[in-house]
């Protein structure tokens, strides 16, 4: 007969020596591509730091930072635990920093009373620090090394806005009623990387100075890019952002959801219904789409000039007997674009960014730090969320520059899993350090990850 007794068989013993071992074998991983595709070295050159003579440079204390959020703490307070890992220590050749030390880094991001620009007709938004803007040069660094190592041609720009809640004081409260900030990402959907972010305080809306954020995105691109694209919801949809796609200058092939005025949803009533066509079908509704007549009263369309936009319209009228939540019966959207071609190919293509940028959203709140609000100062708080994009971006070079393909879509929590959380065994023989691994599995992906890192053609 089994033991029926809970208690498992063995028994707490006193601590073992932590230099010789670390939980964490596998972050080191991360720390050599950060140093190796010159996302250190463009760290220490622009971002300016206070430092002791013995102290950490601002690489060390960031890369730091991406070691705690790949590992899977979260907060400042969580570098505690971290820093007792004197194996990892080892490893990375530096020791892990205090979690004051990380609070004062992140200090140096801000700046009281600094410069304002508007963003819309009641919001503005602070003006970047130079360390701030450093550390968007930092990300640029790291997105060319990543195009270097697997080349893309085109560059489909998926832009959203989450809102983070915090219950800081100097936190705003939001346009849905809950106080936090509001950050913008534009993602690299082809290669899986935010591009810009642009931090903002909840009070300012997602629809409105948008232009200045695309403009910045376009500019972090690297050379080589043949085809820029974009995809957006009605945040985007402002007459400023449609003509700035629409410069022969620099044009954008776009997919824009409208928001439904009075005069579009007229038009779209209008539609007879040959017009509709059936995309697919659902159990208790049926999807189709229609092409719209629709010209907007926004004096971009004179006569003369060609009409660019062209409308699609979305309907998902219920099936008898069922109604939606809020009791109407159908539900209408819009879609603009400037792309010819086959409308429902345009409506499915525009639909792909809910598994792109809102994917990130929800792996930098859920899975790494972003959620989390070190400090109740915006630029330090702004840092905080920029490097947890660095942090993003960096997992995704790790992915697909060394990984095989089965983990080349795998999120931080299977990385950890798999790799990153690793039992390891230090040793020093011959001034060498070694690492010796717990599993086969673990052993040989580390292994290949590192041979490949270091082939890769550094910055």
């Amino acid at each position: 007969m089994p033991d029926p007794s809970p208690r498992l068989p063995f028994e707490i013993d006193e601590p073992m020596d932590p230099a010789l071992v670390t939980g964490r074998a596998g972050i080191p991983l991360v720390s050599e591509l950060f140093r190796h595709l010159g996302v250190a070295q463009a760290i220490d050159a622009a971002v300016a730091g206070k430092q002791r003579q013995r102290g950490l440079s601002p690489s060390q204390v960031g890369e730091s930072l991406l070691a705690l959020w790949a590992s899977g703490g979260d907060r400042c307070q969580d570098l505690t635990g971290l820093r007792e890992d004197q194996g990892l220590a080892a490893l990375l050749g530096h020791p892990l920093p205090a979690a004051t030390t990380v609070r004062d880094f992140l200090a140096a991001f801000h700046v009281d009373a600094g410069p304002l620009w508007a963003a819309g007709p009641q919001a503005t938004v602070p003006e970047e620090s130079a360390p701030w803007v450093g550390l968007g040069r930092a990300n640029r660094t790291l997105v060319a090394g990543l195009q270097r190592g697997a080349r893309e041609r085109t560059a489909t720009l998926d832009v959203d806005a989450t809102l983070v809640e915090s219950h800081k004081d100097a936190a705003t409260v939001a346009y849905d009623g809950p106080r936090g900030y509001h950050p913008v990402v534009v993602l690299w959907a082809e290669q899986d990387v935010i591009l810009h972010d642009q931090f903002r305080d909840g009070q300012v809306p997602a629809g409105c100075g948008n232009v200045r954020v695309l403009e910045q995105a376009v500019a972090n691109l690297p050379p080589g890019i043949t085809a820029v694209r974009l995809r957006a919801d009605r945040a985007l949809y402002e007459t400023a952002v449609l003509r700035w796609c629409e410069d022969d200058d620099h044009p954008l092939a776009y997919a824009i959801s409208a928001d439904l005025s009075a005069q579009l949803r007229a038009e779209i009533t209008r539609l007879p219904e040959r017009a509709w066509q059936v995309e697919r079908e659902e159990l208790d509704a049926i999807r189709t789409w229609a092409e719209g007549p629709y010209v907007p009263s926004d004096g971009d369309h004179r006569k003369g000039r060609p009409c660019v936009r062209r409308y699609r319209a979305v309907r998902i009228p219920k099936r008898p007997g069922h109604l939606f939540a809020d009791g109407s019966d159908p539900h209408d959207f819009a879609v603009v674009t400037n792309r010819l071609g086959d409308g429902l190919a345009i409506l499915q293509w525009h639909r792909e960014k809910a598994g792109t940028v809102e994917h990130a959203h929800h792996v930098l709140k859920t899975e790494l730090a972003a959620a989390a609000r070190p400090s109740g100062k915006f630029g330090a708080n702004a840092a905080w969320f920029r490097l947890n994009g660095v942090t993003y971006n960096l997992l995704t070079a790790l992915k697909r520059l060394t990984l095989p393909g089965d983990l080349r879509t795998a999120r931080p929590k299977r990385l950890r899993f798999l790799l990153f959380n690793t039992g390891g065994k230090v040793a020093t023989h011959a001034r060498r350090t070694l690492l010796r691994l717990s599993g086969a599995l673990a052993h040989a992906l580390l292994v290949r990850a590192r041979r490949k890192i270091l082939r890769l053609a550094p910055a």
